[in-house]
């Protein structure tokens, strides 16, 4: 586990205080971060206690505050939620805005998904993969099951909602603060849901799309690896216009997380369920947040 200190979590109801609390006192903490995405910030299980969150487990050389304003899948369900949620606009640019020393978002993984499980039944352009007679002759990589004109589509989304989401933080007080978002880490695809009914994700289009068990996690991380790609394209192009933009990537695949058993339908490596990690798999995620963000801090 880390040396460093562990964060305060707070909602975004706990800033502006209620009643006769006042103002959050930010001012006892070194630094101050707004957070904001998707289960992988919030509640990845049911129930929550079976697991854990990116916030909470990381550690830093500084005493950091994190007002942390995700909120679980059921309730977010894609970026564009991420970057419209009331809570999160009005303490970025709205009426309860402050300087941030960092901006942290966990977003495009659902969008992901949603998008490799869109069914066989729709236009070539509007699904990640391919049916049985669109894929080339074997043996077949991952890649070779991914709909070229469908993730042409799924790029022009990302590329839509980034831009939207940097141009909101550069609308106001953060101009150019610091902002982190990060890859995926990869995942096994597999019979193992998050409880409510929720999940699991990407075994039930492995199986729509008829593709063979064996090349199941070669599809899921082709998946991944592509969109962190997109992700360092989209970066590096802001970047080019504005050297000072301020943008970082932390990469969850560096934290070599140890995949499930694809027959496990519950916790299997550092995974609870198909595409959310234990308590154990966040520790070593937060590791790799404090790589890149305690130089920042």
């Amino acid at each position: 586990m880390s040396d460093g200190q562990a964060v305060t979590v707070i909602a975004p109801s706990h800033v502006s205080g209620a009643g006769d609390e006042g103002m959050f006192p930010f001012e006892q903490f070194e630094a101050k971060c707004l957070a904001q995405g998707d289960s992988w910030f919030s509640i990845g299980a049911f129930p929550p206690a079976f697991t854990s969150n990116l916030p909470v487990e990381m550690r830093f050389t500084k005493h950091v505050v994190i007002v942390n304003c995700a909120r679980p899948g059921a309730e977010l369900q894609h970026m564009t939620d991420t970057t419209n949620n009331p809570a999160f606009l009005r303490l970025l640019t709205g009426n309860l805005a402050m300087k941030w020393d960092a901006i942290l978002i966990s977003g495009g993984g659902n969008d992901l998904i949603d998008a490799a499980r869109t069914g066989p039944a729709a236009p070539i352009d509007k699904r990640l993969l391919l049916k049985p007679d669109e894929r080339p002759a074997g043996p077949l990589q991952g890649d070779d099951y991914i709909s070229n004109p469908g993730w042409a589509t799924f790029v022009g989304h990302l590329t839509q909602v980034f831009t939207q989401l940097i141009d909101l933080r550069d609308s106001g007080v953060n101009k150019q603060q610091p902002l982190a978002l990060h890859t995926y880490a990869h995942v096994m695809p597999r019979p193992s849901p998050a409880g409510l009914k929720f999940g699991p994700w990407l075994q039930p289009a492995m199986l729509a799309f008829a593709v063979p068990p064996a090349d199941w996690l070669a599809v899921s991380v082709a998946l991944i690896d592509r969109l962190a790609a997109e992700l360092q394209t989209l970066i590096a192009a802001r970047q080019a216009q504005d050297p000072n933009c301020s943008i970082h990537l932390v990469d969850s695949r560096t934290a070599q997380l140890v995949l499930a058993d694809q027959a496990a339908t519950g916790s299997s490596g550092d995974f609870v369920n198909e595409i959310h990690p234990t308590r154990g798999g966040y520790i070593k995620l937060a590791e790799v947040w404090r790589a890149t963000l305690d130089p920042i801090l």
